[in-house]
């Protein structure tokens, strides 16, 4: 039995009583300041760490922060605007006055406070939603929140427990991510070198417009659907490598497997400008306006996954952004892009590399992101399980 199955069975075997967050911990308010002010005072050095909506977070000092309420005691503050978290922290801070925070005489009973929100933030984030453009959420939601209570004790090895898990599941992810960005210089190392041939004098060069066919998307943005069959392909849907979804039940631009999807639109120095993506056997996208579809007219050419790596490798359209306003590349500037032409074995010899490379490092069911993914799930599972006791009513 472990010593915290042991402090459950001696002091609360029948269970704990569940309380609103507002009966046990004490709500402090933060600071009235403006995000021109929190500009104007921002300091590295300042001694006061000060919270703003989103993730915005700054350092200033104690002197520069005017109508100062300053936090020195560890507190949880609840972020309930853009972002919402909850964010423990223990040195001299202060938040603006749109957020909260509680705390109690106890530093271990805030830790607790601290996980058991960490726990329920999809209740949060569910109940932020529907409330206009940005996510928030009112002092109500968590005041009236009802948390488990178990003794002092308890919560103290629970939040031990917690402590180590989350140092171990930090360091971990550290290692992985660590491990992952090498990964990712070793595979952009070979990726450039297999596909740089401008060194090679028996390569044949040809225009893109003579080995494929164009076509532009339309435009969904009055289309969309949360229920809808289509992914929308945007360049923010490409350069997240598919992670940014809108859907749509119309079907305006028809796709097929194997074209390869290019953004035609981005915003100055953006880094989806140029960017690719190429179709696979879950066929179920279509286009906007700012995104164009490449075919290969004829595969004993060139291979369609070995252009699809060249092009998001390649850096020739990468002239056109003036850096000033948004760029839109022209369907002439696309189609004059020069493309390596080499034996056909040598393309697909080069694509099995890429392709390795490419699932160890991007794909989310397979290689180092998903045993990141992993590691976050079992922490969260043990964490909730901990958090779970039998309520007492009496």
């Amino acid at each position: 039995m472990s010593k915290l199955d042991e402090l459950i069975t001696e002091l609360c075997p029948e269970g704990v009583k569940y309380k609103k967050i507002k009966q046990v911990y004490k709500r402090l308010k933060g600071t009235p300041i403006t995000a021109g002010k929190m500009k104007e005072i921002d300091n590295p050095n300042g001694e006061i760490r000060i919270f703003a909506g989103g993730k915005t977070v700054i350092n200033a000092m104690e002197k520069d922060i005017p109508n100062a309420n300053i936090t020195r005691v560890p507190a949880v503050l609840v972020q309930s605007r853009g972002v919402i978290d909850a964010v423990y922290y223990d040195k001299p801070f202060t938040f603006k006055n749109e957020m909260w925070a509680y705390t109690a005489d106890n530093e271990v009973a805030v830790k607790y406070l601290y996980y058991v929100l960490k726990s329920n933030l999809s209740y949060f984030r569910k109940a932020a939603s529907g409330m206009g453009s940005l996510p928030q959420i009112s002092l109500r939601v968590t005041e009236e929140f009802v948390i488990p209570v178990p003794p002092l004790p308890v919560q103290q090895e629970i939040v031990r427990i917690l402590d180590n898990f989350t140092e171990l599941t930090a360091e971990l992810t550290a290692e992985l991510t660590a491990e992952l960005t090498a990964r990712r210089k070793q595979y952009e190392y070979y990726r450039d070198l297999l596909l740089t041939m401008e060194d090679k004098p028996e390569t044949k060069w040809m225009k893109l417009g003579e080995i494929a066919d164009f076509r532009n998307g339309k435009g969904h943005e009055k289309a969309i659907a949360e229920d809808g069959k289509f992914i929308v392909v945007n360049s923010k849907f490409i350069s997240t490598n598919g992670q940014v979804v809108k859907f749509t039940n119309q079907q305006i631009s028809p796709l097929y497997i194997e074209d390869i999807l290019i953004v035609m639109s981005d915003l100055p120095n953006g880094k989806a400008l140029a960017k690719c993506f190429l179709v696979d056997e879950n066929n179920r996208y279509t286009l906007n306006q700012r995104i164009g579809a490449l075919r290969v007219k004829n595969k004993n050419i060139i291979d369609t996954k070995f252009l699809y790596y060249f092009l998001n490798r390649n850096r020739q359209l990468l002239k056109y952004d003036n850096g000033v306003d948004q760029t839109n590349l022209k369907k002439n500037e696309i189609l004059s892009v020069n493309i390596p032409i080499i034996p056909l074995k040598e393309q697909k010899r080069i694509v099995a590399i890429l392709d390795r490379f490419d699932a160890l490092c991007n794909d989310l069911t397979t290689g180092l992101p998903a045993e990141i993914e992993a590691r976050q799930k079992q922490y969260e599972y043990y964490r909730d399980k901990l958090l779970s006791f039998k309520e007492v009513t009496s």
